[in-house]
């Protein structure tokens, strides 16, 4: 028969691989060094504690009754026409209520407060964020499969690594070029979803320096394991060091280096572009690099419009550009709305 000894020495057996494998796991989340993802990670705490309020009771008292009222125990109070307790039903009820309203309440507030498209009202809980101070404004763009950061203020891009000066708010711009990702810096804030064709945001902060990981947080095909960079927190003096080291590297982002930097590949090394093109973001998350396509802010103006009818069905034009020609070979495109820029090289009609 099992003991209450027996019971606890076989307990403490089962924990000693649990506590093994817990040490193979990174507390990042629940140790980060942003406030977006403390206050995330306090959030998460006060959840769980609330919910924690009635699961461990519940889960303490079936054990409980199941030992206390056994068969074998002879003398456990026995009352088989026991049906009814109105004390007993108020507390079953209420108390899971009240932790409803709790949980309901607080993850509205947060839900508003930690919305990553606010701009942040804080530093840190102490520091509110000066009026003079301007959100650093990071561009991200998830390749197949590496990540593009873009500077506009600083005009650099780099691939795979970025930095921001520590308690600075960041403005992060994301999009992606192909399929869906997900950018994630657990030490900095929670995953914002980076799609094609639009962009989302996420405000953040971080405030202790440090290397940190990024990755995406959301399976996008064979490489997607290595979609994996750092993220630095450095003072601004570091900051300014780090911008002047891209800035020596010489090499420049244009719309063609850009669209082979597109084409799939897997863990690429830490790339540095001095300059970029001021266009390059824009066109991107409008899927129109190439100087021959129609931006699809183009597309939604005419939709908008009323649509271009019949025009929009046989103004065919070839891709011919070098640009196009990287990515496109061979591909038509309506040419019925084009610049005036565009017309001469890129659009011979041919029918």
């Amino acid at each position: 028969m099992l003991t209450t000894k027996n019971a606890l020495k076989w307990l403490r057996l089962l924990m000693i691989p649990a506590v093994a494998l817990l040490t193979g796991c990174n507390w990042v989340v629940m140790n980060p060094s942003g406030d977006i993802a403390i206050q995330q990670r306090n959030l998460i705490l006060v959840s769980t504690g609330l919910m924690l309020l009635i699961i461990v009771p519940v889960i303490a008292l079936t054990l409980l009754f199941a030992w206390r009222y056994r068969k074998a125990n002879t003398k456990a109070d026995y009352r088989p026409d026991w049906d009814h307790s109105t004390q007993l039903e108020l507390v079953i009820w209420a108390a899971p209520l009240l932790i409803i309203i709790a949980l309901g309440a607080i993850t509205w507030i947060s839900t508003h407060t930690l919305d990553p498209y606010r701009p942040l009202g804080r530093i840190d809980a102490n520091r509110p964020v000066p009026e003079d101070v301007k959100p650093l404004v990071v561009e991200v763009v998830a390749l197949d499969w590496k990540w593009l950061f873009i500077y506009p203020e600083q005009g650099i891009a780099l691939v795979n690594e970025m930095a921001a000066p520590i308690d600075r708010p960041i403005q992060f711009k994301i999009t992606s070029s192909s399929i869906m990702n997900s950018f994630f810096i657990p030490a900095l804030a929670g995953q914002i979803y980076a799609m094609p064709g639009m962009q989302t945001k996420l405000s953040a902060v971080i405030n202790k320096p440090g290397v940190f990981d990024g990755f995406s947080a959301n399976y996008s095909g064979h490489g997607f394991n290595g979609m994996r960079f750092k993220f630095h927190g450095l003072a601004t003096a570091d900051f300014d060091k780090w911008v002047a080291t891209n800035k020596a590297s010489g090499k420049e982002l244009s719309r063609a280096e850009y669209l082979m930097l597109a084409k799939p590949s897997e863990r690429e090394p830490v790339q540095r572009y001095a300059s970029v093109d001021p266009g390059l973001y824009k066109a991107i998350v409008n899927r129109c690099v190439e100087a021959n396509k129609m931006c699809m802010e183009d597309m939604m103006a005419i939709d908008a419009s009323g649509g271009m009818g019949k025009p929009g069905t046989y103004n065919l034009a070839s891709s011919t550009s070098a640009t196009a020609l990287i990515s496109d070979p061979g591909r038509k495109y309506v040419a019925a709305m084009c610049s005036v820029r565009d017309l001469s090289t890129d659009y011979p009609v041919v029918n």
